[in-house]
């Protein structure tokens, strides 16, 4: 007898591939007559490329219709892109970005509806229920990821925690003494937590009731999912989502461990060449873009995400029939994700750039000791300043380190040079060293 494994919602998940094709049609086609007649940015978009929705008959037209990148976003900040007006939306979220100004996206009732079942599609597919006690250590605010956890947890009807990050000590005692059976978190503070119950001096299997762990929101490896699992005692998931297409909640992990399952009556996905554009096949590495198919607030169409991945179609032995994507393979363009959060480079030269007493001249390292991402800016100092001995660099160090802490919402390393101390280049400098070990 085939083994049987939890689904949420069977009717959409295990639709037959041309059912599901129809309904995406019919609901891409509403998008784009959306976005089109409610959103300048789109029309001005949509004219630029000389395509009309009426042009839209097929999902291959779709490839007929521009991008959206994240610039487009920006450009139009804060609420531009929404298409409905300001009074009908009922939630806001933002993550930051390169220039100072927040990527900005909105929530009407209907669509904190659909995310509250996106979400539990999510806890479904790693069998929890009602009953479970969720321990969700995802920051709350305007960061996307505590409050989806938090309403997918009502939507199956489990029991919430919401600790959020930080006061590690305590939050191992409220796992512990709330018998908490589900953990949603970072990966990287997945491990945090288990460094904190081996110092307690408490034995995973036998002092807590953590059966599985949802673990998103920054690059993980599978030697780092053993690591979860072997020192927390629990199954590790897999989640991807991205806050301007609605969060988390986009793809989870099944146990069958081989892709995430895309919400596809929802996030329309795609690969393309992240040089030319152009879509490419199944099976084929490449850059990741998405459709949004039901947003009523902040729909987006053709939207690069910049995540490289690789998409499969056929049938899983889950039996959901919706496209799985791979686990991502990096990024098309410069930012860094550390700690679950985003950093670009010229976010931290802007910072550095603050400080007339520095050069310049930088170089950002990010390493993973022990599994954990760490972040580390070298930059020189000016001839001036160098002068002024040691504790006077020191000092300026300390002011660096919070300016950045301030900019990036995560903190890093800094250490600065004496003149000249950074290397130069004839051609473009270096001014990231990956160092991790994807």
């Amino acid at each position: 007898m085939a083994k049987k494994y939890p689904v949420w919602n069977e009717e959409i998940e295990t639709m037959p591939r041309n059912e599901l094709q129809k309904l995406q049609l019919k609901r891409m086609q509403e998008t784009v007559e959306r976005v089109y007649s409610r959103v300048p940015l789109y029309k001005k978009l949509f004219d630029g490329a000389g395509v009309k929705p009426a042009d839209l008959k097929s999902l291959d037209d779709l490839a007929k219709f521009p991008f959206t990148v994240k610039q487009d976003l920006r450009d139009n900040y804060p609420f531009g892109p929404f298409a409905v007006p300001l009074k009908e939306v009922s939630q806001i979220h933002a993550t930051s970005g390169t220039t100072g100004k927040m990527t900005v996206t909105g929530y009407t009732k209907n669509d904190m509806k659909i995310w509250a079942e996106v979400m539990a599609r999510v806890y479904a597919a790693g069998g929890t229920k009602k009953g479970d006690v969720i321990h969700n250590a995802y920051g709350y605010g305007l960061f996307t990821g505590g409050l989806g956890f938090h309403i997918g947890a009502h939507e199956i009807g489990a029991t919430v925690i919401p600790v959020s990050g930080g006061l590690t000590q305590r939050q191992v005692t409220i796992m512990q003494d709330f018998g908490s059976t589900v953990l949603t978190a970072t990966p990287s503070y997945a491990l945090v937590l288990a460094e904190a119950v081996e110092e307690a001096g408490l034995d995973p299997k036998k002092d807590l009731k953590l059966r599985v762990g949802f673990f998103g929101a920054e690059p993980w490896t599978d030697k780092m999912r053993e690591e979860i699992e072997k020192r927390l005692s629990l199954e590790a998931y897999d989640i991807f989502g991205l806050a301007e297409i609605t969060g988390p909640g986009v793809s989870v992990e099944c146990p069958a461990h081989n892709g995430l399952h895309i919400a596809e009556d929802h996030f329309y996905p795609e690969i393309i060449d992240p040089s030319s554009g152009e879509p490419l096949p199944y099976d084929t590495p490449g850059e990741l873009v998405f459709t949004t198919l039901t947003r009523e607030a902040f729909p987006l169409l053709r939207y690069r995400t910049r995540d490289r991945t690789v998409l499969h179609a056929e049938k899983c032995d889950c039996g959901r029939t919706v496209v799985r994507m791979g686990k991502i393979m990096g990024r098309t363009d410069d930012m860094l994700i550390i700690r679950g959060v985003n950093v670009f480079p010229s976010q931290i030269e802007d910072v550095l750039l603050s400080f007339a007493e520095l050069s310049p001249h930088y170089i950002i390292y990010v390493d993973r000791p022990k599994d954990m991402d760490v972040l580390t800016v070298e930059v020189e100092a000016s001839e001036k300043l160098f002068n002024q001995g040691r504790d006077t660099l020191k000092d300026m160090e300390g002011r660096v380190k919070k300016g950045l802490a301030e900019a990036l919402f995560v903190s890093c390393g800094v250490n600065i040079k004496e003149p000249l101390g950074i290397q130069r280049s004839a051609g473009k400098a270096v001014r990231v060293v990956d160092r991790r070990e994807l």
